[in-house]
This record gives C-alpha cells, structure tokens and sequence, in this order.
C-alpha cells in the first residue's frame, strides 16, 4: 500500500535535527529552564525575605543588572567569531553559576548587587551563544530546531516553577537556598554536558560571483557584505534590529501589561492573570513545531510578518474591549488578547529567528547575532515602561499599540525584501572553518 502522498513519516517529523548534539544541546536548554525556573520565581522573595533588601533597592538591583546586561550578546558574539563558541558557552554556563553562588555570602545591598550584574552579562551572553550553536549545528533546518527549543524551553520554565512553588510552602530561609543551589547545580550539569559536544562549523569566508542567485533576503550575494563585515556599520542590519526591540513587546504585554489590565482595567476576576500564562503556555507547547514549517527559508519568513501584524492588531483591540462589559465578557476578551499575542509571539519568535541569521554574512555571524541580541535586552527595560504607560492610559492605548506594532511589521516586511544578484568576476569561493567532528548533521 503506497503511503499518502505529502504526508511526512511521524519518525521524520520527531527527528531533532543537528544529529547527537543538537539532541545534547536541547537537553542542555531543558535543564538550564528548569534551573533557571525554580530560582526566577524566588529571586524577588529572597531579596525580600532573606536578604531584607526594601522595594527600592530590589528595583535598583536589577536595574543596574539589566544595564550591565546589554553588553552580554555583542561581546558574546563578537568572541564567537574568534573561539570555539562552545567553551565560551561553557564559561558563560560557570560564571552564571559562581556570581549566583556569591549572593549567599552577603546580605548586604552593594554586594548583592555587584553579584548580580556580573550574573547578568554571562546570562545575556549565553542565550546569544546558544543560538548561534543552534545555527550552525542544525543548518538549512534551523527554524525547525528552534521550535523544537523553544517547545521544550517552555515545558523545563514549568517544570521548574512547579518545582518553585512547591518547595516555597516551606517558607524559610533554607528553602530559598536550596533554590539557588539547585539552579548552580544546574549550571554545572549543563557545562558538563556542553564540553561533550563537538564544534559546529563556522563559515568564515563568504565571496560572492557571478551566477549565484540571491537566496532570499539575507544571502550574503543579496545583501553585499564582505566578510568580516560590521554589523555596527550594517544600517540595514542595524534598522533591522531596532524594529525587533518593538516586535518583542509581546513578552512585556503577556507578563506585565495582562496582570496590570486585569485588575485596574477590567471585571475580569484577578485569579485571571496566572491562568493568561498558563494559557500561553499550552499554546507555545501546542503550536511552536508545527508553525515552523512556515518559517524554513528567509522568504517565507518574510511572509510571517503579514500574519504577525494581524495577530498583534487583535489582541490590541480585545484587550480594548475587555474594558466593557461585566465579568464573563471581560474574561472571554482578555483571553482571547492572551491568545492573539501568544501567536505573535510564536510567529515573531521564527520570523526573527531566521531572518536574525539569514541577513548576517557568515564571516561575521556572531558578531552579527550579538547585535541582534540586544533588541531583546533592551525590550525587557523599555518594554515595562511602555505597557505600564499604556495601562495608565485606558482602553483606547491598546489599539493605539497594536497599530504601531503593525507599523513595525510592515516597515520590517519591507526592510528585509530580497535585493538584486550581485555579479562580480571569479568563481564563489566558500570555505568553513572546522572544529572538533567534521560534518553538519
């Protein structure tokens, strides 16, 4: 019996792609979420609680920490092109680990603090690393191993949550420690399993020739770079990323903006806002990997950002609308906004993700995705800010909002259009630097 034409063999559609570490890696991410859940959710209540720092100084904490934490991705990157990225993935996995250590040898507020922004760059840095393992190990398939990722990252944040919430019924200072102690030892477990992955390879020399077509919008023949190239000198890459600060608004209206609206904005009941991340999450688990598949070529993902804009125009206006009506309406609004910007934030997560790498030349990709990786770190200090404001604002902000996340999408649909071949005399030359196991999976 011939199978059905189109259908793709369910052993096909479980393969992680990127062979044993690709696989290695995604275990490593799974448990660096686990950790990282069971420590996030305390972190505030340790400073509060254990370490009796005021509501001011916590603020001043982490700000500072968020601020020496834009400089993680660009220097990540920028080392990526020179040294193996996974021992810099390793040194970024113990620092995490040594500077989260240190908070148990002080309570008090300067000392904490230095600890934690010298916990936040190796933090920052280290997600940069990760995707740029990820690009190289996994190759043309790449969108679909950072579905696979993301689908799996969410399951370990609840693991570790849970785990979180159950170990804080205790209530003392002992369980906040065994908190931290945990997600160190998670940090050591990931190193370990990191050191025994092999180097992926890494293009270093790009050259464009003549007869080779320009594949998509972030060719290296399209987009003219020359190897080595700068990112900081790159406008269209540079335009790029700035759009992507905007874009990313969907992790501040999902986890700040949706609690704030549903008490000061809405009847909706306040048990509500728990239930908004839950539902996001269900749906990233649900919807990540198969969405994918939309996002395999730079082309396509291109096409993502028309939906995307649909999505975010949505849950603007049910948002605005959960400010009418009683209870039941307002509940059925919000959730229906919780849904629209989940699929913004599925559908921005792949579009992003392949159009980070295909615009970055190969010679430079690190130093590229560096710079991209600062479109999230700033997002998470602007993105407050603006969903508060919009909150204080009132119903009509959140259309407002939405239309200017529309704007974004369709000035980024623009920016990242495929260019015209470059034609240049000599052959294309393509050579790749190799380190550890030879071959991509």
């Amino acid at each position: 019996m011939k199978k059905e034409a189109g259908r793709v063999p369910l052993a096909r559609r479980l393969v992680v792609p990127g062979g044993r570490d690709g696989r290695r890696m995604l275990v490593v991410a799974v448990i660096d979420k686990v950790g990282t859940g069971l420590w996030a959710g305390a972190s505030t209540l340790y400073f509060i609680y254990v370490a009796h720092l005021s509501v001011a100084q916590i603020g001043t904490l982490m700000g500072v920490s968020g601020v020496l934490g834009v400089t993680g991705p660009p220097l990540a990157g920028r080392l990526a092109d020179r040294f193996p990225v996974t021992r810099l993935l390793v040194v970024a996995q113990l620092a995490r680990g040594a500077a989260l250590l240190a908070l148990l040898t002080s309570h008090e507020f300067l000392p904490l603090m230095l600890y934690s922004a010298l916990g936040a760059l190796p933090d920052r840095a280290s997600s940069v690393l990760t995707k740029l393992f990820a690009a190289r190990v996994a190759g043309p398939q790449r969108t679909r191993y950072q579905a696979v990722q993301r689908t799996a990252v969410n399951i370990g944040w609840a693991v570790g949550g849970g785990g979180a919430a159950a170990v804080l019924t205790v209530g003392t200072a002992s369980a906040y420690q065994v908190l931290l102690l945990a997600n160190v030892a998670s940090y050591l477990v990931i190193a370990a399993l990191t050191l025994r992955c092999a180097e992926p390879p890494s293009p270093s020399r790009v050259v464009a020739g003549r007869h080779v077509p320009a594949d998509g919008p972030g060719s290296a023949a399209s987009a003219g770079h020359a190897p080595g190239s700068s990112p900081w000198r790159d406008r269209r890459y540079l335009a790029f990323t700035g759009t992507e600060v905007w874009l990313f608004l969907d992790d501040s209206l999902l986890r700040v903006a949706f609690p704030l609206w549903i008490v000061h904005g809405t009847s909706a009941p306040v048990g509500l806002a728990p239930l908004v991340l839950v539902l996001n999450s269900v749906l990233v688990v649900a919807l990540q990997v198969p969405l994918s598949r939309f996002a395999e070529t730079p082309a396509a993902a291109r096409r993502l950002l028309l939906p995307l804009s649909v999505a975010f125009l949505t849950g603007g206006a049910a948002l605005a609308a959960s400010a009418a009506g009683g209870p039941w309406f307002a509940t059925g609004a919000v959730l229906v906004a919780a849904a629209a910007f989940t699929l913004a934030e599925i559908l921005h997560s792949l579009a992003s993700w392949e159009l980070s790498v295909a615009l970055a030349p190969g010679g430079a990709q690190g130093a590229y995705l560096g710079v991209h990786g600062l479109a999230q770190s700033a997002q998470r200090s602007l993105g407050p800010v603006v969903v508060g404001a919009a909150v204080g604002a009132g119903p009509l902000a959140w259309p407002v909002l939405g239309a200017s996340l529309v704007a974004a999408c369709l000035f980024q649909h623009r920016l990242v259009r495929p260019r015209e071949r470059v034609a240049a005399p000599g052959p294309v030359l393509i050579a790749a630097r190799h380190s550890g196991r030879d071959g991509t999976p």
